[in-house]
């Protein structure tokens, strides 16, 4: 079990696999008012980031699932680096359909909707592991503003337009499916910059250390159009951000 050897490849230096910062986990730590031995579930953990600076900054105790062997083992590395080892477990697993043995505090998917096949889903998923009165946090992408063609869609990488919603649907979506929005946290372009950009380096390097790999033509010719990609499509059209929901009674 792992993803897809490209993103193995491409994040392998990242510590957070999404356009957050750490001031911006900080930050939505913060906004949760989280309290110590407060439990949190994160679907999709990827590195660890932001149970590991939660359970060294907040007190949190946490599990995290990821399906991508490397991220998990680099979770485990960061926890013993953080000294947070007693606070937070990282299982390498498909977090999709995992529910915990405990309910938790908060229910965390940031950034890997997918795993419940869309937000819809992935909310209903997390539900399964929250205690009453607890908080979903979703990671999210939307439109800032609505790409003028499907060609463009595609090169934000989205299959199509409808595969995002602009800020404003997207919180009233949320509503729709019976929860209310009581908190949120949004990327910054510096996030987005330091999120892809940092790819660009680490895809050289990886082809330096391995020009004869059977993966380096694809590695290549994903360094050779993702700066451009990003800067003409993705850097202007696209938004990303944390949302905390909690179910209406």
């Amino acid at each position: 079990m792992d993803v897809p050897r490209i993103f193995n490849i491409t994040e392998s230096a990242h510590r957070i696999h999404n356009p957050f910062t750490p001031e911006k986990f900080a930050t939505l730590g913060e906004a949760l008012r989280l309290e110590p031995g407060a439990r949190v579930l994160d679907l999709g953990s990827g590195s660890g980031e932001m149970l590991c600076t939660w359970a060294r900054d907040f007190g949190i105790t946490g599990i995290g699932i990821d399906m991508s062997r490397l991220f998990s083992e680099q979770a485990k590395r960061r926890a013993e680096e953080l000294a947070v080892t007693d606070r937070v477990t990282f299982i390498h697993d498909d977090a999709a359909g995992y529910v915990a043995d405990e309910t938790v505090d908060v229910a965390a998917c940031v950034g890997a909707t997918w795993i419940g096949g869309g937000v819809a889903g992935t909310i209903k998923l997390l539900a399964e592991s929250l205690r009453a009165g607890g908080i979903i946090l979703i990671g999210e992408p939307y439109w800032v503003r609505r790409p003028p063609t499907e060609d463009v869609a595609r090169g934000c990488q989205a299959g199509s337009i409808s595969d995002h919603l602009l800020l404003p649907d997207l919180l009233a979506s949320f509503g729709d499916l019976g929860y209310d929005v009581v908190e949120m946290v949004l990327a910054d372009q510096d996030g987005w910059d330091r999120y892809e950009a940092a790819k660009w380096l680490t895809m050289r390097r990886w082809l330096d250390a391995n020009p004869g790999d059977d993966f380096a033509s694809e590695v290549r010719a994903q360094l050779t159009s993702e700066p451009e990609r990003y800067a003409r499509y993705t850097r202007d059209y696209m938004g990303w951000g944390v949302f905390a929901l909690m179910a209406r009674p």
